[in-house]
């Protein structure tokens, strides 16, 4: 498999059995509960292909893989 860099990354965290983002990639939305469930996080740790909806601004992201930290996706989401 092809490694992924690391500007096609973003973080998130668990609270509660919840995901966070600290900031949008898209629209910089502070503090954002993703309606990311539990099983769908499983799937990606699982390297399932999976798409989070971002509910602050509509946008798509596309993960291709997590771990305990990230979302890797197929996109570049830093600079």
């Amino acid at each position: 498999m092809q490694l992924i860099p690391f500007d096609h990354t973003w973080p998130y965290e668990r609270q509660m059995g919840d995901v966070y983002i600290a900031t949008c990639p898209y629209c910089q939305e502070n503090n954002v509960l993703t309606h990311m469930s539990n099983a769908a996080l499983e799937r990606a740790k699982d390297r399932i292909k999976t798409r989070l909806n971002m509910p602050c601004c509509k946008k798509t992201m596309t993960i291709i893989e997590a771990d305990d930290d990230y979302f890797w996706t197929n996109e570049r989401l830093r600079d």
